[in-house]
């Protein structure tokens, strides 16, 4: 295992800045995910570890040692790609032990590595078949294979399960954590996909603009989040976001949140890193994530708000309701056995203490 250090790391394609200053310090056997829409620069980064791309500013080390002229045949890591990148004229017993055969390994090494990896990840039955007669979980298999026999001090994964149908993705994701607690090498993992990095991660890098917004626990990422745009990027459904004012309402302060046809609602503080910023009158923004809406009554809510009910989604375990609150479109997650109808005019119990408060001008966590 060998540790990962970003440090000070810029990219310029031409006049255009596509990373800035990105500082990551990832340690030895950690499984940390890069997650972003796309153009973020996740993928430019990943490459930049590998060796792919050159870097304009900084420096990684990978261990002890500063990589950034080195070679990527040299920098002891393997890669598993989005597209497989699988030989097609050659077996899967070649695909897996070409790198091994360009590298001189003995022939003994060669079959004691293809046994032990094809066990692991259950492909014996496949090693005499060409890609062209696997289906598209089995070439990553295949593909994650290749990486195994190496043995490198460093896993790079580039968007692997991107090209799978949905239950596929779930089952190759289990595979791939599984994989990781039996086998602790250190990986750097890139997706769009909040809910593979939520559920694969030690720690999440996540990217907006080139930037790295907030590298943290995955529940620390999701009940913390740094800014606005990660609290609207973690989450499915995503956190709503109500503007509202800060307020001192019976001695206690509180934030002042508007109400269709009634006077504002006056709900206790979130929890905030500081007093200081709690200026009776300031303009926040008031997150709340839709699980954490309930209908009245409902323990620890702090206040009730009357809404209505525009559209009723189903999903099977949740359904999903779409309500207008305060002039603002706001979804909730319920039990179905307790959702509302479209049209319907419901009471909503929100509880401020597993909220977050922006500021409404920097869009910071407060």
């Amino acid at each position: 295992m060998a540790s990962l250090s970003i440090r000070s790391l810029g990219k310029r394609f031409g006049p255009v800045d596509v990373l800035h200053d990105i500082n990551l310090e990832v340690e030895p056997g950690e499984f940390v995910v890069l997650v972003g829409p796309s153009g973020c620069g996740k993928s430019t980064l990943l490459a930049m570890i590998a060796g792919l791309e050159s870097i304009t500013t900084g420096e990684i080390r990978i261990g002890a040692r500063r990589v950034n002229e080195v070679p990527p045949r040299d920098r002891d890591i393997a890669m598993v790609f989005q597209s497989y990148a699988l030989y097609p004229t050659m077996t899967v017993r070649r695909n897996i032990t070409f790198g091994m055969e360009s590298r001189r390994v003995p022939k003994a090494a060669q079959a004691a590595a293809l046994a032990r990896v094809a066990s692991l990840l259950q492909i014996e039955p496949l090693l005499d078949r060409k890609p062209a007669q696997l289906s598209g979980g089995q070439r990553q298999r295949v593909a994650m294979g290749r990486a195994l026999v190496r043995e490198p001090a460093l896993f790079l994964f580039d968007e692997p399960l991107s090209n799978l149908d949905a239950k596929l993705r779930v089952e190759m994701r289990t595979e791939i954590k599984k994989l990781h607690q039996t086998l602790g090498k250190t990986t750097v993992y890139v997706t769009h996909d909040q809910v593979e990095a939520m559920t694969l991660a030690s720690r999440i890098a996540v990217m907006h603009q080139g930037r790295v917004q907030q590298f943290d626990r995955p529940r620390i990422v999701y009940e913390r989040p740094a800014n606005m745009f990660v609290a609207g990027f973690m989450g499915a459904p995503a956190m709503n976001f109500l503007p509202a004012a800060l307020a001192t309402v019976a001695d206690r302060p509180c934030v002042l949140l508007p109400a269709d046809g009634a006077a504002p609602v006056a709900l206790p503080l979130p929890p905030v890193a500081g007093e200081a910023a709690l200026v009776p009158g300031r303009r926040v923004i008031l997150g709340i994530r839709p699980e954490t809406i309930g209908l009245a009554p409902a323990a620890g809510a702090a206040a009730t708000v009357e809404a209505v009910a525009e559209v009723v989604e189903p999903t099977g375990p949740d359904t999903m309701v779409v309500a207008r609150l305060g002039g603002r479109q706001v979804i909730a997650r319920f039990d179905p056995d307790t959702a509302p109808d479209p049209g319907d005019r419901i009471t909503l119990a929100l509880d401020p203490s597993r909220a977050c408060l922006f500021d409404a001008d920097t869009h910071r966590l407060i």
